[in-house]
């Protein structure tokens, strides 16, 4: 349990979005894809989601860690999309209530928070347990938080920053909890300690995330952690499940799509700044792991605003 409070204190949580949203037309993305994790609290309609269409039922949560490819369909006999026409199209599918009295109250609605939870502020930690998505149920408390905090983003109160931060911080503990108590993933909860296990690791992590843009080999890592270049990949992927290129690669990306939402710089300052000089590449690498094209990308952020 000393291993678990170290982790959920550890966790650098950050809020992202949260909306309550009416379904305008049923849907299955094929395809679906994002960085961010997601929650969706369905109230009413029907949810399913993976290969075996797993339903979610009403007053059930859907959770979706950041970085996991699924399919996903909202509504009865819906229109298969790919997940870049879904992007694209965001506004024909979905519409925002902004009515803090109909949340919950709207035929074919659900209500969906976005966040990040970084252990040291470095490493996605439900990614990093490599765990597939999974349905919370019986958890009112939870429910609750997520309602509360989608009204708060319909307000302009005093403190609404701070009441946002803490109850995302509510929602990702309440995670956490359900899956300690359910007993979910306890391998992969039990490889995720060792993080806290080996100060060079962290070195890793942090030298990582400051140095996204340069030189961040292997010969380098090794370097930052003190062992032989030969043996560095295989201490990386023995601690954290995962090549260190491979998770290189994903924090460059998961960058790159937040410089694509928050800021106006060109795909090819972007592409440079997170450390790929050859655009044309960045390009290609960035349409194969999220399935649209870096431009697309910052449009979605707009459609999100519906």
């Amino acid at each position: 349990m000393e291993d678990y409070n170290k982790i959920i204190e550890s966790l650098g949580i950050k809020f992202l979005k949260a909306k309550n949203i009416k379904l305008l037309q049923p849907i299955h993305v094929r395809n679906y894809y994002d960085v961010e994790n997601t929650i969706i609290l369905l109230h009413q309609g029907t949810l399913s989601y993976g290969p075996d269409n797993i339903k979610v039922s009403e007053g059930d949560i859907l959770f979706i860690p950041g970085g996991k490819l699924l399919s996903i369909t909202y509504g009865a006999n819906p229109t298969t999309i790919t997940n870049e026409e879904f992007v694209s199209n965001k506004e024909k599918y979905f519409a925002a209530n902004r009515d803090i009295a109909r949340i919950g109250a709207l035929s074919d609605s659900f209500s969906q928070v976005s966040f990040e939870a970084k252990v040291f502020d470095s490493v996605n930690f439900f990614a990093s347990l490599d765990i597939p998505p999974f349905i919370i149920s019986g958890v009112p408390e939870l429910l609750r938080t997520i309602q509360e905090l989608v009204a708060e983003q319909l307000q302009d109160l005093p403190g609404k920053e701070r009441v946002t931060q803490i109850k995302t911080d509510e929602i990702v503990v309440e995670i956490v909890r359900y899956i300690l108590k359910n007993r979910m993933f306890v391998e992969k909860l039990a490889t995720n300690s060792t993080y806290f296990k080996d100060p060079r690791l962290i070195d890793i992590f942090n030298h990582i995330k400051i140095n996204l843009g340069g030189d961040l080999s292997n010969k380098v890592l090794a370097n930052v952690a003190n062992v032989s270049e030969d043996y560095v990949g295989q201490y990386f992927k023995m601690l954290t499940g995962i090549n260190p290129q491979d998770y290189i690669e994903y924090q460059r990306m998961e960058q790159a799509v937040k410089l694509l939402r928050t800021t106006k710089k060109s795909i090819r300052e972007i592409g440079h700044e997170v450390g790929y000089k050859d655009t044309a590449y960045f390009c290609r690498r960035f349409k194969m792991m999220f399935g649209i094209p870096a431009g697309k990308m910052r449009r979605r952020e707009t459609l999100m605003n519906i």
